[in-house]
């Protein structure tokens, strides 16, 4: 836990530096003791922190005194002239990030003052893996409509006659009469499943997401997470996400209930939050069009963290750790918030295990006309 004091001098921006706040790449200012004397949003963002918290702390609260980032500011001040590094892991109990790129460059108006530039790509190695998850969901989607359309009539047909055989026959013919019609019905809902993955139109509208994630919250903890703790973090000004609640829900119950299978029951604990952040704009594929998504709810557990060599394919179909498991919850998962237009993401490692969902935000209601004879003032 990292003990919080009155900062001596408010997060203001250092002269000349006010611009950066426009940047979308995360900038910070470091004064000679490493305290933070600036951060733009996109730093907030990338440290999971509002300046007025970053104001408050040192580098090495972040991030451990050892690391690279320490060895790259001593160079920055022994040289006096930028420096960079590639590559970098940035890892503490409160940040995790994977191939860092960092800029360090001297800011004489402060003594000892660094500034660094972070660029986490990660974040971009993320997004490209859900652009191409998407392509790939529809080739699924047209395959499990044409499975669904192709297999279900012939299915019945082949139930159809095992039932009538089962009735002129005895003993372990009968036997096997019934196993056609178990194999069948296995078949048959396995078919169902990956119905679930047709490319079917989504109704969306604005949706109040506290309140879907107060009544998963419930039903977690009337169920399968009754003996956990659930830890809320909402950011009440919110406004109304754009979507489907009935699939806003399915949605975070799979997330949740994964989360309380894979914490310890004596000590797990799941934390759900949602925040506003400015976001990433990105591309639709075939469109000049860019989607905001600055809606975050993030679904975070203390448990054993995910396998590193699935990180990569996690929400593609059949790939699961669980035993039994048929590794299509996370799928249709993927694909239901794709349907909404969001996007999905993970970051986990032993002991912490993060499912961060960006959302757009629901478009303001067309203002309605004056009554006759009125005008707007």
């Amino acid at each position: 836990m990292i003990a919080i004091a009155k900062p001596a001098v408010p997060l203001a921006p250092p002269d000349g530096l006010a611009v950066l706040g426009a940047v979308p790449v995360p900038v910070v200012v470091l004064d000679g003791e490493l305290r933070f004397r600036f951060a733009n949003p996109a730093a907030e963002l990338f440290f999971g922190l509002s300046a007025a918290s970053l104001a408050q702390l040192r580098l090495s609260d972040l991030l451990p005194a050892d690391g690279r980032v320490f060895a790259l500011i001593g160079q920055v001040r022994a040289q006096d002239a930028p420096v960079s590094d590639h590559g970098l892991t940035l890892e503490s109990p409160r940040l995790f990030r994977t191939d860092v790129t960092v800029h360090g460059a001297p800011f004489p108006d402060i003594a000892g003052g660094v500034v660094l530039a972070l660029q986490d790509g990660s974040k971009a190695q993320k997004l490209d893996r859900q652009l191409i998850f998407r392509g790939a969901a529809r080739g699924a989607s047209a395959m499990a409509a044409m499975l669904a359309h192709e297999v279900k009539n012939p299915l019945s047909g082949i139930r159809g006659a095992a039932q009538l055989l089962e009735l002129s026959t005895t003993g372990a013919d009968r036997d096997l009469c019934l196993l056609i019609q178990d194999e069948v019905d296995r078949i048959k809902a396995l078919v169902e499943r990956m119905d679930m993955f047709s490319d079917r139109p989504v109704e969306c509208a604005a949706v109040n997401i506290h309140e879907v994630l107060g009544h998963v919250k419930r039903i977690a903890e009337t169920g399968f997470a009754a003996a956990l703790r659930i830890q809320e973090e909402y950011d009440p000004s919110l406004p109304p996400v754009w979507g489907n609640r009935d699939l806003l829900v399915q949605i975070l119950l799979n997330l949740v209930k994964n989360a309380a299978e894979a914490v310890d029951p004596a000590n797990g604990e799941i934390h759900l939050a949602t925040s506003y952040h400015h976001g990433v704009r990105i591309a639709v594929p075939g469109s000049s069009e860019r989607v905001h998504l600055p809606l975050q709810v993030t679904v975070r557990d203390n448990g054993p963290g995910v396998p590193e060599e699935i990180r990569a394919s996690l929400f593609e179909p059949f790939v699961t750790t669980k035993r039994g498991g048929q590794g299509l919850g996370l799928a249709l998962v993927a694909k239901l918030v794709a349907d909404q237009g969001g996007l999905i993401e993970c970051d986990s490692r032993p002991g912490r295990t993060v499912f961060r969902l960006s959302l757009p935000v629901a478009p303001a209601a067309p203002e309605a006309e004056p009554p006759a004879g009125r005008r707007r003032p």
